[in-house]
Formats: C-alpha cells, structure tokens, sequence
C-alpha cells in the first residue's frame, strides 16, 4: 500500500511540469510527510485543459453518509480496481495523477518495531502515481464536500518486495494522457509495477512513524 508520501516540489514547478494551470488553494509544500485524510495536491484534466487541484486523501464512496461510515479508502488495488463498487465509476471516469518525490513503507525488526523506508526513483525524476478521484457531499449544518481520491497500486518488483508486497502505480510521462483521458480509452495496461532498478530506497529515521512528525531531515539515510 502507499500509506504516506512526500512531496518537494513547488506549485510552479508541478505545474510547469505537468503542463497545468494550478488552483489557488494547493497545500502548502514542501512537505516531506504527507498523510491520509489531508489535503493533497492532484492532476485532473477535463474540456482539454489540465488543472492542479487540492483534494483529500482517502475516496469517499458517494453512499456514505459520513466520512467514517466505512473502510479509509486510500489506496486502491489495480487488480480490483475497475470491479469493486467504490471504484468502478471513478476508474472509468474519473482517473486524476498525485505527484510525489517519494513515499515511506516499513518492515519490522526481531522485536516488532516499525523501521521506516523512503522509496524515490532511481533517476531523482518526481513520481506520478495513478489515482482516482470520487466527489463526496453532505448536506446539513455541518456540510463537507469536495473531491476525494485514492492512490491505485499493483504488485511490487521484485527489490521493493524486501520491503512491501504492494507499490503504487508510478506514471511515466508518455502515460500521462492516457491515464487522464486525453488520449483515449485503454489505461488499464498502465496499472503496472515500475521495471526492476527503477526505484530506490534507504533507511530513514523512526521519527515518520508519528504523523505529527515533518521536515527534511525525515527523508535522511540513516545505517540499516
């Protein structure tokens, strides 16, 4: 799974990137521990002009009436992705991308402690992941809405597997219309892990393990 990530990169600069016109309400960055239920930066292009939007990390499936009437749906399996009702609709219609520098995962060691990794790609490129987004609302005194989102993720390669079994789905470039719609139906192939050498990763401080936790130094290697 992709539990929380870090992202570096300033609103220009994702923008310039992405060829997007970015919203004016974007989460501050950089921010180097990004967590579920928070506000994150997202691609999403309609009528043949892509936006960088604010949404909130976890989909919510339209049926529920609350935020916590079910699961936390922050990520979803590319296996399933196209069949289960909470997604089905948004990855026919709605896919959008979150751009990342990288993401945390963790192992344990002989005593059970959490021992934080942080996941880049090899080339120092930002990451795209694949996602899908569902807009949610409730009316009443205290009305919520606006869109909500899920990172898609597959398989792990065979090095990320020491770490996790799952990884999300990392968009390259040429894949990028395609996943937003812009180049056709056919994105399924795209739900992929990433080839064998394309990531890397190291030991980071126990730190991240708080979600309260932020700053540079939480993306530092630290000795194995």
């Amino acid at each position: 799974m992709c539990g929380r990530f870090a992202i570096t990169l300033p609103d220009d600069a994702m923008a310039q990137l992405f060829g997007a016109l970015p919203s004016n309400d974007l989460p501050e960055v950089p921010r180097y521990n990004v967590c579920p239920t928070t506000q994150i930066a997202t691609l999403t292009s309609a009528e043949g002009a892509r936006r960088l939007r604010p949404m909130r990390w976890g989909l919510i499936p339209h049926w529920y009436k609350t935020p916590t009437d079910g699961p936390l749906l922050i990520n979803a399996r590319a296996e399933t992705v196209a069949e289960k009702p909470a997604f089905r609709a948004a990855c026919r219609e709605r896919r959008c991308i979150v751009p990342a520098s990288g993401f945390y995962e963790w192992t344990k060691d002989a005593e059970g402690n959490r021992l934080p990794w942080y996941i880049t790609r090899a080339d120092g490129a930002p990451m795209a992941f694949a996602a899908i987004w569902q807009e949610w609302s409730r009316e009443g005194e205290d009305k919520v809405d606006g869109p909500t989102c899920a990172i898609v993720t597959t398989a792990a390669t065979h090095e990320m597997a020491e770490i996790h079994h799952r990884t999300p789905v990392i968009l390259e470039p040429d894949d990028w219309a395609l996943w937003l719609g812009e180049a056709g139906k056919g994105a399924a192939p795209l739900m992929q892990p990433p080839p064998e050498g394309a990531l890397r990763m190291w030991r980071v401080d126990r730190a991240v393990n708080s979600n309260r936790a932020s700053g540079e130094s939480l993306i530092e290697p630290i000795a194995p």
